[in-house]
């Protein structure tokens, strides 16, 4: 022991000598993230359904997109309006407008929140009056109600990260399979197609995007959707991590499924410095669309949308901007 000694007196000395210089790490911000408000999202959506159908070209479709507009000019720093005259499949030019409501325009660090606000000009899923708009409760209305939501609780205590909140029109005018017309490629998301490759301002960039699409359905279950995996697995992967911490496991979940033509494969695959976007979309594999079971049908109404299914999603998300 007595030779044993120098030896451990020195690597002691060592010891405290190196303690003093390694950098103790500040403890991890704690973030007040607001309650989301469901039965606010709810009212949002059901103020939308009041218009009526909100096809391009429509009276119901003008007022809504004015309801839209001021109602986020309430909330928001600023607002752009993305005007363009969009050709669809069937040779109709519709007028369309893309939304962009921004908090802090100013910071370069910026999450993009996105949904369609337009919806299906015909029921080619239901068996009856398949020529007629539908209501579009939950595909349309539900994830514009989240994000106005949202955009109230960021007026209210607003996130260090700017958000960019884009509601692209013209989504829904999709060309149906039992069409007369000839085929047209990329005949969906007209709207997200046009800001991808006309962004509203030049050499925009944002780290992430994040699309709700179908988030109002009752039980509706979420999965990986494929474009989601391939484009931006690590988004998808903080998304569905923070889902399971907050106790909605149940509603997210860590399955992967096939790849869904929406908003997010054109932010993807065709925007100028392009943004990393999940789709966050309802997948029920007991449906013959996989989609939500009253996908493009009339039964798309008010009444099937649940409170639970918006707090989940809408929880979840703001869990994602507030830590950012």
């Amino acid at each position: 022991m007595r030779k044993l000694f120098p030896i451990i007196l020195v690597c002691l000395l060592w010891s405290c000598g190196n303690e003093s210089k390694v950098k103790k790490q500040p403890p991890k911000k704690v973030v007040e993230v607001p309650a989301f408000n469901e039965d606010s999202a709810y009212d949002f959506i059901a103020k939308q359904v009041a218009f009526g159908p909100r096809v391009p070209n429509s009276k119901e479709h003008e007022a809504c997109g004015e309801y839209l507009i001021n109602t986020l000019n309430r909330f928001c720093d600023t607002v752009i309006i993305q005007e363009a005259a969009l050709t669809a499949f069937d040779g109709n030019v519709l007028d369309s407008k893309n939304i962009i409501a921004s908090f802090k325009p100013e910071r370069a660090k910026r999450v993009m929140l996105c949904a369609h606000w337009d919806t299906r000009p015909f029921a080619d899923q239901d068996e009856t009056n398949k020529n007629t708009p539908i209501e579009g409760a939950n595909d349309g209305g539900s994830g514009v109600g989240v994000l106005l939501e949202m955009a109230r609780q960021f007026s209210i205590q607003k996130p260090d990260v700017g958000v960019d909140i884009i509601l692209f029109d013209a989504e829904d005018y999709g060309q149906p399979n039992e069409s007369e017309y000839p085929r047209m490629e990329h005949s969906y998301c007209l709207g997200s197609q046009y800001w991808a490759q006309n962004l509203h301002k030049p050499n925009y960039f944002a780290k992430y995007g994040i699309l709700l699409d179908m988030v109002g359905g009752k039980d509706a279950v979420f999965t990986q959707e494929g474009y989601s995996v391939h484009y931006a697995p690590q988004v998808l992967k903080k998304v569905w991590n923070i889902a399971a911490n907050l106790g909605y496991g149940e509603q997210f979940l860590f399955q992967k499924t096939n790849p869904v033509t929406d908003d997010h494969l054109y932010i993807n695959g065709f925007a100028q410095g392009r943004v990393p976007t999940i789709d966050i979309i309802e997948h029920d594999a007991s449906s013959k669309s996989n989609f939500y079971k009253h996908w493009h049908t009339h039964d798309d109404k008010l009444e099937h949308i649940d409170k639970n299914t918006l707090k989940a999603v809408g929880q979840t998300v703001m869990h994602v901007v507030y830590n950012e």
